[in-house]
């Protein structure tokens, strides 16, 4: 048996960009369709990172005036980069006049589901989408699975992917999951959630004879810490003593206050952006039109701004049939994304040991890290970069 309803915005993906979406659509007054593959338990309880730009800290303070952003999040005006055993603070007040948060995704999540489901939206948790037809004409469809297995077809106006890295939508707009501009890096982040005070008042990115390091907070009680590691290695494979003992050997200069260690796991690094991000009445945000390496903090904004923009354009075409504004997201939301790519690039590459690294790149790599902490300049671009350019 097949269902089928009608909406004007079909939203494949209930995260942090599809949920915005669908609230910017709703303040434009445009009626939207959100469904989602997991359960609400599984989207909130997912953990994942979490340091919000200055800019999206006020959009979700301009959504919600009582955020928790602002009483569960931490705002951090700087970040230390470590090398040769000193530890060096990029002040960002002080250099462009803006902050970052640390605020984990999966409580964006729970506060934008909330809201979303308090002002009665309908969204669809367990349904599944399949394929995307249609989006050539005005009225593109996704075709979807319920959790009961009986199909689902909502006809739209337009509809947009935000259903992350294995995107059903993208097919229909770059025409396989898989075009797109992509690089995978030959080492990944062995990662730990740990039961202890924090170590550090801000993130230390550092740089050390014996790798990279990055000390990370998630609460007064409870810290996220990584090490580079081999793409392949096993999460179990470390007892937790010859975890603290990599992880210590790494921060030279800091002692770093250990606890029990509750969750560990592996985070390959890739980076990858679609080769098309619209096509016909469809469109592609976050995760399913790009990938970043987190040593520049870049998801989550990234998918915002792409909201914003697509956000946008789509009251433009959907109220007053304006095609300009959608004509143009892919290289407004391109502009952006590209300078997302060479800034998380450029701080994986600086802080990063790669296979073939001898002596020689080694001391460049110094070299570079000193030349940027010993200028203003320096100092500036990567504040700049790190709090984030304006959203739109």
């Amino acid at each position: 048996m097949s269902t089928s309803i009608r909406t004007r915005v079909a939203i494949v993906g209930a995260g942090p960009a599809g949920l915005i979406l669908s609230h910017l659509l709703a303040e434009a007054g445009i009626e939207s369709v959100i469904i989602d593959q997991r359960s609400r338990a599984e989207i909130e309880q997912t953990i994942r990172a979490g340091i919000l730009e200055q800019g999206t800290v006020d959009l979700l303070t301009r959504i919600d005036p009582n955020t928790r952003v602002h009483t569960v999040g931490h705002r951090h005006d700087g970040i230390e980069l470590r090398f040769q055993g000193e530890g060096h603070r990029i002040d960002f007040p002080g250099l462009v006049g803006r902050s970052v948060w640390l605020y984990p995704q999966h409580e964006v999540l729970k506060d934008m589901l909330a809201l979303r489901l308090d002002a009665g939206q309908d969204l669809r948790f367990g349904v599944t989408a399949s394929r995307v037809e249609d989006v050539d004409t005005d009225h593109p469809r996704v075709i979807a699975t319920d959790a009961d297995g009986a199909e689902l077809v909502i006809e739209a106006d337009f509809v947009v992917g935000a259903d992350g890295s294995r995107s059903a939508v993208r097919p229909a707009i770059a025409g396989t999951s898989r075009d797109g501009y992509f690089r995978e890096y030959p080492f990944a982040w062995f990662g730990i959630l740990c039961e202890a005070p924090a170590s550090a008042d801000e993130l230390i990115y550092s740089n050390s004879e014996n790798g990279f390091a990055l000390i990370s907070q998630r609460s007064h009680e409870v810290q996220r810490m990584y090490f580079q590691c081999d793409p392949d290695a096993d999460p179990n494979s470390l007892s937790e003593a010859q975890i603290w003992e990599t992880l210590q050997s790494r921060v030279p200069g800091t002692t770093l206050k250990e606890g029990t260690i509750f969750q560990r796991d592996v985070l390959r690094f890739r980076s990858f952006v679609a080769r098309e991000l619209r096509h016909g009445r469809a469109a592609l945000v976050g995760d399913a039109a790009h990938t970043v390496p987190p040593t520049g903090a870049k998801g989550m904004n990234l998918a915002i701004a792409d909201v914003v923009i697509l956000a946008d354009a789509l009251n433009a075409l959907l109220t007053e049939n304006d095609t300009r504004l959608i004509d143009g997201y892919a290289e407004a939301a391109l502009r952006r994304i590209w300078k997302a790519q060479n800034f998380s690039w450029w701080m994986t590459s600086m802080l990063h040991s790669l296979p073939e690294h001898n002596e020689f790149d080694q001391r460049r790599q110094i070299g570079e890290l000193r030349s940027l902490v010993d200028s203003e300049a320096g100092r500036t671009y990567l504040a700049e970069a790190y709090t984030g350019w304006p959203l739109g």
